[in-house]
């Protein structure tokens, strides 16, 4: 699912406050990395990520591996910190309306 403009100033706004709930390593992307991101999308549909200065990668390159990895979204990159969005598939979780 491609955002336009709107959607992403939204998401950018709702990850504003979040506290970056993944850190990736010095291990890089894994598959572990992938599982737990898979999870958190599920959970809860905007998850911000946070990469070590020890890590192999940039933050730009583990974002979009990662998106890629559990077809999600990149909503933005910051200097070590990214946000992905991915609309959840469970009923129980409150989900975002984009608009």
């Amino acid at each position: 699912m491609a955002l336009n403009g709107k959607q992403i100033r939204q998401l950018r706004s709702m990850a504003n406050t979040l506290k970056a709930n993944l850190i990736i390593g010095k291990a890089g992307v894994t598959d572990g990395t992938a599982k737990q991101v898979d999870d958190d999308l599920e959970a809860h549909e905007l998850v911000k990520c946070s990469v070590l200065d020890g890590c192999p990668v940039s933050a730009k390159d583990a974002a979009y591996e990662l998106a890629q990895r559990v077809e999600a979204d990149v909503v933005q990159v910051i200097g070590r910190k990214f946000v992905l969005y991915r609309e959840t598939s469970r009923e129980d979780v409150e989900k975002i309306e984009l608009v």
